[in-house]
C-alpha cells in the first residue's frame, strides 16, 4: 500500500494515480508529480513501446487523447452537457493526475473550446485550486502561435475548470509512440516551433517546468503546441519544495536535486524532448524513478547519431548542449536552440518566438557571403548607365545650361570689385563676399506668361529664348564691408556664419552690395553713406551715365519718370526712368539715388519685381497650405519621437550604443559641413561662430539620435530585416558584402528616382513648367560643393529616418499594412500637389516617387533608402554641361566621378572576396 501525498488516502501499489483524488504517484517518472525523495521503491510501470514508422502522417481529427485518456472510463459530463449556459459538451479528450479534460463548444463566441476540470477531491484541496488558478494567471502571460491560449477560469456546480484553445490533433507522446521518430525535415520543423514558443514564454519570465511529448500537442496543420502550464511559473517565485514540481524524467539535475529551477532547466527538459523527436527514444530509459536517478548519475545519455545513422552532426550537437549537466554549459536561451538547428537563423528564431532581437543579433543575421558576381556586375553596369541617361536628361533641362554663364565666380567677383570702384567707392575693404542667387519672382513671371499662352493656346515663349535673352534669373551678388562680416543667422542644416545678400544686414557705413547678371552687368547697386561726414561735401549733380555703362544700357532709348521707390540708403537726389529691356520686349524701370553727387542706390525693376521690405511673402493657397501641412507633420513627428524616445530609453529597449555612434557622425559632419561653408574670418567673433556652430551640431545630432531611439526598437523588432546592413555599419563592417550590396541598390534606387523624375518632368515643362534650376551652391567651387554634398548626407539620414517613422505611425495607428502605405504615399505627395501649378501631371510622378519609397522602407531597409535619397537630392540639383570648357564643368563630372566610384567599391564589395569572373576564362 501508499499513501497518497495530496489527499492522505491508501491506495495499491500498482497504481499510477490516486483512487480518492486522482493525484499522481511518485513512482512513475514519466507522471507529473512533486519528487520529495530521492529513491522511492514503488512497483515498476509499464514501459512505453516504441514502434518506428517510416512515414509521416497527417494526424486524424479523432486522435486528440492522451496516453492517460483510458485510466478512467466514467465520465463526469455526458456528450450533450450544457454548461453555464455557455458550453455544450461534445467528448472528453482525457483524463489524468492534473485533470480531466473535455473538448465543448462556445456557443456564445461560436468556437471550440476545451474544458480542464480538477479532480474532485482536488476542487475541495485549496493547494490544488490555488495552483490551479495560478495555471490561468501565468498561462495567460504568454500569447503565442506555439502555445495554447488560456481565456478563462469557471467554475459549474462545484466543479472548477478552465477554458483553452481546442488543438484538433494528437499529443506528441502518442504520435511518437505511433510512429517512432518523426522525419529529419518535420523533425526541425517542430523543433523550431518548441523553440519559438518556449522562448515566448520565457521572455514574460514564465519557466513551464513540466516540459514533456505529453504536453506538447501537435494540431492538424502539423504544427506544434505547448500545452498544460499546471506546473509554470515566474523565474523569481520558484522557491522551496516547488522547485521539485514537475514530471522527473524530464526534470534537470538541478531541479531533481531541489538546488534551481531557471529556463536553462527549461532548456534541458527541451533537450529530452528533442531527443525523442528526433530519434524515437527517450535520452534515459527507466521504469521507476530510483532507476531514473542512478541512471542519470552514471552514465551521459549516448549520442544520438548512434541511434540514427543519417542525423544532422548541428542536430546532435545542441541536443548534447542542452542535456549538459552544468546549466552553464547548455544554450543561453530557447532562441539559441533554434538558430543553432540545421539552416538555423537567429533573426527569424526571435521573431517566431515574439521576442525583439538585439542589435547584435540583427548584424549577425542575413547572408554573409557575396553577391553573384554576375548580379554584381549587371549591377554596376546598370548604374552606370543610369548615371549617363540621369546627365543627358539633366543637360537637356537644366536652366543654368540655358543661361550658359560665360564667368566664374572669380571673374564676377573680379568685376563687382571693378564697377564699385568705378563709383566712388576705391578705398580696399576689410572683408569681402560673393555667391550666385536666382530671381525666384522673374522664373515665377515668365512661367505665369508660358501657363497663359498655354492656356489660351498662342505660341509659347520659348525657354531657351527667354533665358538667352535680358533679364537672366541668374545673379551674382557682391558685398564688400570695411569691417568683417560675420553673419549670425542659420542656413543649410542650421549652420551659422553662411553670409549673404543680406546677412549680415547691410547697414555698416560704406557698406557696398551690388548684384551682377551672368555677364557681368550691373542691376543692383546700394552703398552706405557715412553716419557722421566730419567735412560735408557741397551738393553736385550725380553722374547717372557712370550706373548705364555699368549696367550695359543705352541712356537715349529711356524715358525720365518720377521716383517711386527708396532705398536703405540716405540720399538727397533721386531718379528713375522708363523703357524696355535691350533685345527683349519687357517693360523695364530703373530706379537710382545719390548723396552729396555720389552714387548709393541702382535697381534694375521688371514687373515681376516686388518691393520685400513691404511684401515679404506672395504664396499662393495651394503654397501656403503645403507649407503648412509640411509644418504640422514636422511638428507631430518630433513631439511623437520625442516621447517615444524617452519611453525607450526608460526601458532600456533602443540601441543606444548605436544613437550615440550616429550622433556622433552627425556631429561630426556639421562640424565639416561649417568649415566647407562659412564665411571665416580672422576674428575673435569666429570663436563666437564656432560655439554657436558646436551648439548647433549638438542639436542636429541630438535630433537625429532621438529620432533614431525612437524608431529602430520598433524596426527591429517589426522589420529587422531592413536595418541588417546599418546595424553591420553601426559596428563598424563598412566592408562587409551585404552593406556594399545595400550601397549599391541605393545607388540604383536614387537614380531609378532621378530617372522617373526626369521623364516625367519632360511632360511638366511641355505643359509650360520652367526648366529645373539646379543648386547654385555647386557653382561656387570644390569647398562649396564638398559641404553642400556633406549638408546631404545629414539630410538623407534625416529624411530617411523620416519616412521610416512616419510608415512606423501609420502602422500603429491604423494597424493595415496596406492602408498605411497608401497614407505614407498621399501624405508626402500632398504638400507637393497643393504647391503645383501642374497637378494632374505632378500626382502621379510624386505619387510613384513616393512609393518607390514606401517600398524602400518595408523592403529594402535604411541603407539602400539612405543612398538613395543622397543620390536623388545630389544629382537633381547638380548642374551639368558637355560643353568640358565650360568653368562650372569640373564640379559637375567630379560628382559624377564619385558616384562613379561609389558604385565601383559598392559592387567589389558587396562581391565578399570573389572573383568577377574566372581567370580560367583568359587562359
Amino acid at each position: 500500500m501508499t499513501k497518497c501525498r495530496s489527499c492522505g488516502a491508501e491506495v495499491l501499489d500498482a497504481g499510477r494515480f490516486c483512487s480518492s483524488c486522482g493525484a499522481p504517484l511518485a513512482s512513475d517518472p514519466f507522471t507529473t508529480a512533486d519528487v520529495i525523495a530521492p529513491e522511492p521503491s514503488p512497483r515498476p510501470a509499464p514501459k512505453p513501446s516504441s514502434k518506428p514508422g517510416p512515414k509521416w502522417a497527417e494526424t486524424p481529427r479523432s486522435a486528440g487523447r492522451t496516453p492517460s485518456s483510458d485510466l478512467a472510463t466514467e465520465e463526469r459530463f455526458l456528450p450533450g452537457s450544457l454548461l453555464a449556459g455557455r458550453y455544450r459538451i461534445v467528448a472528453r479528450l482525457g483524463k489524468g493526475g492534473m485533470g480531466e479534460v473535455y473538448r465543448a463548444d462556445d456557443l456564445t463566441l461560436g468556437q471550440p473550446v476545451a474544458l480542464k476540470f480538477l479532480p474532485e477531491a482536488a476542487s475541495r484541496n485549496e493547494d490544488a485550486l490555488a495552483r490551479f488558478r495560478n495555471e490561468v494567471r501565468t498561462a495567460r502571460r504568454v500569447a503565442h502561435p506555439n502555445v495554447c491560449r488560456i481565456y478563462d477560469v469557471g467554475e459549474v456546480e462545484g466543479h472548477t475548470f478552465l477554458s483553452m484553445e481546442y488543438v484538433d490533433g494528437e499529443d506528441l507522446a502518442s504520435l511518437l509512440r505511433r510512429i517512432g521518430r518523426v522525419p529529419a525535415d518535420k523533425a526541425v520543423e517542430i523543433a523550431r516551433q518548441l523553440c519559438a514558443g518556449l522562448a515566448a514564454a520565457h521572455r514574460e519570465g514564465v519557466l513551464h517546468r513540466d516540459l514533456k511529448p505529453a504536453n506538447v500537442m501537435i494540431d492538424g496543420r502539423g504544427h506544434a503546441v505547448i500545452t498544460d502550464f499546471g506546473l509554470a511559473g515566474f523565474a523569481d517565485q520558484i522557491q522551496g519544495l516547488e522547485v521539485r514540481s514537475g514530471t522527473p524524467a524530464y526534470m534537470a539535475p538541478e531541479q531533481l536535486a531541489g538546488q534551481e529551477v531557471t529556463a536553462k532547466s527549461d532548456i534541458y527538459s527541451l533537450g529530452l524532448v528533442l531527443y525523442e523527436i528526433f530519434t524515437g527514444k527517450r535520452a534515459f530509459e527507466a521504469e521507476t524513478l530510483a532507476e531514473l536517478l542512478r541512471t542519470r548519475r552514471e552514465r551521459a545519455p549516448s549520442n544520438p547519431s548512434s541511434l540514427v545513422k543519417d542525423l544532422d552532426p548541428a542536430v546532435e550537437r545542441v541536443i548534447m548542449r542542452c542535456l549538459e549537466a552544468e546549466p552553464a554549459n547548455r544554450p543561453p536561451s530557447a532562441l539559441a536552440v533554434a538558430a543553432a538547428l540545421p539552416g538555423g537563423d537567429p533573426l527569424a528564431a526571435a521573431l517566431a518566438a515574439g521576442e525583439t532581437p538585439s542589435p547584435g543579433m540583427v548584424a549577425a543575421a542575413g547572408q554573409t557571403a557575396g553577391v553573384d558576381p554576375r548580379l554584381a556586375a549587371a549591377a554596376l553596369a546598370g548604374t552606370l548607365v543610369a548615371l549617363a541617361l540621369s546627365v543627358y536628361l539633366a543637360i537637356r533641362q537644366s536652366g543654368v545650361s540655358l543661361m550658359a554663364p560665360p564667368y566664374s565666380p572669380e571673374v564676377l567677383n573680379h568685376k563687382a570689385g571693378e564697377i564699385a570702384r568705378s563709383l566712388g567707392y576705391s578705398e580696399p575693404p576689410a572683408d569681402s563676399a560673393g555667391g550666385f542667387s536666382y530671381d525666384q519672382d522673374l522664373i515665377d513671371y515668365l512661367h505665369r506668361q508660358t501657363m497663359s499662352a498655354h492656356e489660351q493656346m498662342r505660341p509659347e515663349p520659348a525657354w531657351d529664348k527667354a533665358l538667352a535673352a535680358r533679364p537672366q534669373p541668374l545673379g551674382y551678388w557682391y558685398r564688400q564691408s570695411p569691417r568683417q562680416m560675420i553673419a549670425p543667422d542659420l542656413r543649410s542644416m542650421m549652420t551659422p556664419g553662411l553670409v549673404t545678400a543680406d546677412d549680415p544686414p547691410p547697414v555698416v557705413s560704406t557698406m557696398v552690395n551690388l548684384e551682377l547678371d551672368p555677364k557681368g552687368r550691373l542691376v543692383y547697386f546700394q552703398a552706405i553713406p557715412a553716419e557722421e561726414e566730419e567735412h560735408p561735401e557741397p551738393a553736385r549733380a550725380a553722374d547717372w551715365n557712370l550706373l548705364f555703362t555699368a549696367a550695359g544700357l543705352d541712356a537715349a532709348q529711356l524715358r525720365p519718370v518720377e521716383p517711386a521707390w527708396n532705398s536703405l540708403a540716405a540720399a538727397d537726389t533721386r531718379a528713375a526712368w522708363t523703357g524696355m529691356w535691350p533685345g527683349g520686349t519687357l517693360p523695364l524701370r530703373i530706379e537710382a539715388a545719390a548723396w552729396r553727387g555720389k552714387l548709393v542706390f541702382f535697381r534694375l525693376i521688371g514687373p515681376w519685381t516686388r518691393p520685400e521690405r513691404m511684401q515679404p511673402s506672395n504664396q499662393t493657397a495651394g503654397q501656403k497650405a503645403g507649407e503648412t501641412l509640411r509644418l504640422i507633420l514636422l511638428a507631430l513627428t518630433f513631439v511623437a519621437g520625442v516621447l517615444l524616445a524617452r519611453r525607450n530609453y526608460r526601458q532600456g529597449k533602443g540601441d543606444r550604443q548605436g544613437a550615440l555612434r550616429l550622433a556622433g557622425t552627425v556631429f561630426l559632419v556639421e562640424l565639416a559641413l561649417w568649415l566647407c561653408l562659412a564665411h571665416l574670418v580672422p576674428s575673435f567673433d569666429t570663436f563666437g561662430l564656432f560655439a554657436l556652430a558646436v551648439s548647433t551640431a549638438l542639436f542636429v545630432s541630438g535630433v537625429t539620435a532621438m529620432l533614431y531611439l525612437a524608431l529602430e526598437p520598433y524596426v527591429r523588432r517589426h522589420w529587422p530585416q531592413t536595418i541588417i546592413s546599418w546595424s553591420r555599419v553601426m559596428a563598424g563592417r563598412l566592408r562587409d558584402p551585404l552593406v556594399g550590396r545595400d550601397v549599391l541598390w541605393g545607388l540604383l534606387m536614387g537614380l531609378a528616382w532621378v530617372v522617373v523624375f526626369r521623364t516625367g518632368y519632360i511632360f511638366l515643362m511641355h505643359a509650360g513648367a520652367p526648366p529645373q534650376f539646379e543648386m547654385t551652391d555647386f557653382l561656387l567651387g570644390a569647398r562649396q560643393t564638398l559641404g553642400t554634398s556633406l549638408a546631404n548626407v545629414v539630410n538623407s539620414v534625416l529624411g530617411t529616418l523620416m519616412f521610416f517613422f512616419l510608415a512606423f505611425m501609420l502602422r500603429v495607428v491604423f494597424r493595415n499594412s496596406w492602408l498605411a502605405a497608401v497614407l505614407f504615399v498621399a501624405i508626402l505627395t500632398a504638400p507637393k500637389v497643393l504647391s503645383s501649378d501642374h497637378p494632374l501631371v505632378e500626382t502621379p510622378l510624386w505619387a510613384i516617387i513616393y512609393a518607390i519609397a514606401a517600398v524602400a522602407v518595408v523592403r529594402f531597409g535604411l541603407i539602400v533608402l539612405a543612398t538613395a535619397v543622397y543620390t536623388a537630392n545630389i544629382l537633381l540639383n547638380l548642374p551639368f554641361t558637355l560643353n568640358f570648357s565650360a568653368w562650372y564643368a569640373t564640379n559637375g563630372f567630379a560628382v559624377l566621378l564619385f558616384f562613379a566610384a561609389l558604385a565601383a567599391w559598392s559592387s567589389h564589395t558587396s562581391l565578399g572576396g570573389q572573383r568577377l569572373w574566372k581567370t580560367e576564362l583568359f587562359e
